[in-house]
């Protein structure tokens, strides 16, 4: 299957008590994807129902997590699951406006 190649990096700012972090590294990581995920961050941001930040955290965190789901689709961790993540998924693509 043809991918978009990515990667990410994470940064490890402050600790919940706001103490700057112990890690003097970022997790940095390549990744595929079938799916463009700036484009769909572009349209995340654009859900009246979430701030910015929180759409884009949203659509960064399912793809990612989607893709491994999909690529390990017979795995048992993902068989029970893969069901609830699809109606979340459609949920999702419907738009915001239900709640």
């Amino acid at each position: 299957m043809k991918q978009h190649r990515y990667r990410i990096t994470v940064e490890h700012l402050a600790d919940a008590q706001g103490d700057p972090s112990a890690y003097d590294q970022p997790l940095c990581f390549e990744v595929g994807n079938h799916d463009d995920i700036f484009a769909i961050v572009e349209r995340s941001r654009g859900r009246a129902d979430l701030d910015e930040s929180s759409a884009t955290a949203l659509a960064v965190g399912l793809k990612l997590f989607g893709e491994v789901m999909l690529e390990h689709r017979d795995h048992p961790l993902f068989q029970a699951f893969a069901p609830h993540f699809r109606d979340f998924m459609k949920t999702l693509k419907k738009g915001g406006d239900d709640h």
